[in-house]
């Protein structure tokens, strides 16, 4: 054990004292933030200086009247196709929407032309307006004020109460749990990922440098492989609490410059009774009361937890594809069986889990040890029954286990393989080897 521990040490200080390792964890939380307000400031500065589009429409029907945007502005006419046509290829206009006379209840021949391919935003703003214009006219035509059937129109707003097996009521909201779950297994797929092929390439570079024929002559090589795994866990969970503290700290500091609270705060006021009544019929009261209905604990908890476990788990594998080859080029044919099941993950997080989590198929995600660790955290947010918690995490510990028993049997033998490629068969002789 002892001997492990120096390896995780090494590991863990040789990748910690990098220059790079401090410039990504201490930019990385700046960096996003930073492209993102590039791109709005980017957004906004076109907009304001965009001049305004002029769109002629000639409409047989005299019916439609679209009315003009901050972008686009409606020019109406009787001329001919040709010569709104020749307008804009005189560049005298943006674009020509040409309206046939069409038949109200199935309206076809409607044409936008344009120099430019269209964007979706012109295309998506001409449809809706077209759409509601020639509803209105239907109705109208069939005796029914388009006004009076606005002023029926009701919006309906659905308050989502979970019920907790001991009788309490939390407040929860779709919208939120989605986002939860959905950056929750985000991060943990590219954790995985990243520090997976970290493992991978730093035993790599070892095995080709012939450092580990040293190594392995003082200690074994299940040993070396268990202290760079854990190692490198430490390193990326070191970098992912200070990114938690960084992004926590610099929130903290905008919402105080701009002289907002943050919403704990504002719960804790809440629940005090330092703010009104009135507070929780609003929309932040609203917000507040769904942010008081998450587990947080449970959530940052399991985290850690699935953010570890699967690591692990797909650290061993990355080691054992490292030691069986020379180069990183010759680890590809290995990748794929590797690599399949995150896929699978990532793509049962959006298509299974975030719309219905409590599906059989999200379920199962949430349950086999390859897909849990994303899926998982993709289903958290929404509340999931003790007992799948624990037998997922359960399972997630097992599937360590066999991963590592499996890797250490690759490991043991191809790290000391020197000048030939391994095969499938040659990692399963390796894997029936008994010494």
């Amino acid at each position: 054990m002892n001997k492990i521990w120096l390896v995780i040490q090494r590991e863990y200080l040789s990748r910690v004292k990098k220059k790079s390792f401090l410039l990504a964890t201490l930019l990385t939380p700046l960096i996003f933030p930073a492209i993102m307000a590039i791109f709005i400031w980017i957004a906004v500065e076109e907009k304001e200086n965009q001049a305004l589009r002029i769109i002629e429409v000639v409409d047989e029907n005299d019916l439609f009247f679209l009315e003009s945007s901050e972008q686009y502005a409606f020019s109406f006419s009787s001329r001919s196709v040709d010569e709104a046509k020749d307008m804009v290829k005189n560049g005298d206009r943006y674009g020509f929407l040409y309206i046939p006379k069409i038949n109200l209840e199935k309206p076809e021949g409607i044409t936008y032309y344009g120099e430019e391919n269209p964007n979706m935003n012109l295309i998506s703003y001409l449809r809706s307006s077209l759409k509601k214009k020639i509803e209105d006219q239907r109705l109208f035509e069939s005796g029914i004020d388009p006004e009076i059937l606005s002023q029926i129109r009701t919006s309906v707003d659905v308050k989502a109460i979970t019920l907790d097996e001991g009788g309490g009521e939390r407040v929860s909201d779709a919208t939120v749990n989605y986002a939860i779950g959905f950056i929750a297994g985000i991060l943990i797929y590219m954790f995985i990922f990243i520090y997976g092929n970290q493992i991978m390439q730093g035993v790599i570079e070892e095995k080709s440098s012939r450092i580990v024929e040293i190594l392995v002559s003082s200690l074994r090589p299940f040993q070396l492989m268990m202290g760079k795994i854990v190692g490198i866990a430490g390193v990326g969970l070191t970098q992912l609490l200070i990114w938690i503290v960084l992004i926590g700290t610099l929130t903290t500091l905008v919402t105080g410059i701009l002289g907002m609270q943050m919403p704990q705060q504002q719960a804790m006021e809440l629940a005090q009774g330092e703010m009104t009544q009135a507070v929780p019929d609003t929309e932040m009261g609203e917000i507040l009361a769904v942010i008081n209905g998450i587990d947080f604990v449970t959530l940052v908890a399991s985290f850690v937890f699935y953010f570890l476990g699967g690591y692990l788990l797909y650290g061993a594998l990355f080691a054992g594809i490292g030691s069986a080859v020379e180069a990183p080029s010759d680890a590809q044919q290995f990748m794929l069986p590797v690599t399949i099941p995150l896929i699978v993950a990532y793509m049962g997080l959006f298509v299974f889990v975030l719309q219905d989590p409590n599906s059989t198929t999200s379920f199962w995600l949430s349950i086999i040890p390859f897909t849990s660790p994303i899926a998982m955290m993709g289903r958290i947010s929404y509340g999931v029954p003790f007992w799948e918690l624990g037998l997922s995490m359960g399972l997630l510990v097992l599937g360590f286990l066999g991963t590592t028993w499996l890797a250490a049997k690759i490991y043991r033998i191809g790290i000391l393989m020197h000048g030939t490629k391994p095969s499938y068969k040659t990692l399963w002789r390796w894997i029936k080897s008994s010494y």
